[in-house]
């Protein structure tokens, strides 16, 4: 009997212990604010507008143009944009037509997209384009020779890449917005850059972009959900070896046996 109770007080402990880390682990409540929906985009670079994750973007253009966005992404995140061309009245127009996306760090590197379609060909009649990217796993450092994505500032690129001349100038419609998920502590790494990759000052508008950060601030690189997976394990080792002590050290000596034996 008082082996069994044992076994039992340490498979509730033991429960009671990972349901806590468990309730840690796990994502915090979704903010019930919707951020404002942004009604414009730049022309470069240095005129990129703020997006922030989750905001959606729209802006009305000509076809030729090109639009930027500029929004962050942290460490340990995995992002993909999405844009959507409204394109003009089929009748107005005499082509198909090719549009692109691309997708710049802080340094202005052009990043790989990992899924996605950042390329597709409107025919003539189409009504719209839907184009995306994913991007790989932004690691929190890396070697100065690599091109892995960093944390900091990111651009966003849209642009038609294959027109007919008749048809620069016509007015279109984009609509822009970039999501992200957390790729846990399976992808952390050691290390931290001193700074996030994002823009120098300069123009009201640059200044603008380089404000855009998540909303709780960097991370900095140092914490995962690998310390929670630490700490469970250390909290488990210590349980496993009470409960192994409490069931093999037995119940003393039996009472039939003389104090002096």
């Amino acid at each position: 009997m008082r082996t069994t109770r044992v076994v039992r007080r340490f498979a509730v402990l033991t429960g009671s212990a990972l349901l806590a880390l468990t309730g840690a682990a796990g994502p915090a409540a979704a903010d019930d604010d919707t951020p404002e929906k942004v009604t414009e985009a730049g022309t470069s670079f240095r005129t990129a507008t703020a997006l922030r994750i989750d905001q959606e973007a729209t802006a009305e253009a000509s076809t030729g143009d090109y639009l930027y966005w500029a929004f962050p992404v942290d460490a340990g995140q995995r992002a993909t944009v999405h844009a959507t061309v409204k394109l003009p009245d089929a009748a107005a127009r005499h082509a198909a037509s090719t549009w692109r996306v691309d997708v710049y760090d802080g340094l202005r590197r052009r990043q790989a997209c990992r899924l996605g379609t950042p390329t597709k060909t409107a025919a003539q009649d189409a009504a719209s384009v839907s184009l995306s990217c994913s991007l790989r796993t932004v690691r929190s450092w890396s070697e100065q020779w690599a091109n892995d994505p960093l944390p900091g500032t990111y651009y966003l690129r849209l642009t038609v890449t294959d027109l007919k001349a008749d048809d620069l100038g016509l007015p279109v419609r984009a609509e822009a917005k970039v999501t992200a998920t957390d790729a846990g502590g399976a992808q952390a790494v050691d290390g931290s850059l001193a700074e996030p990759l994002v823009p120098g000052a300069g123009s009201d508008k640059q200044q603008t972009a380089a404000a855009v950060e998540p909303e709780d601030g960097w991370s900095g690189g140092w914490w995962s959900s690998r310390w929670l997976w630490t700490a469970a394990g250390g909290v488990l080792a210590a349980l496993a070896g009470v409960g192994g002590y409490a069931l093999t050290r037995g119940s003393g000596r039996p009472a039939r046996v003389p104090q002096g034996m």
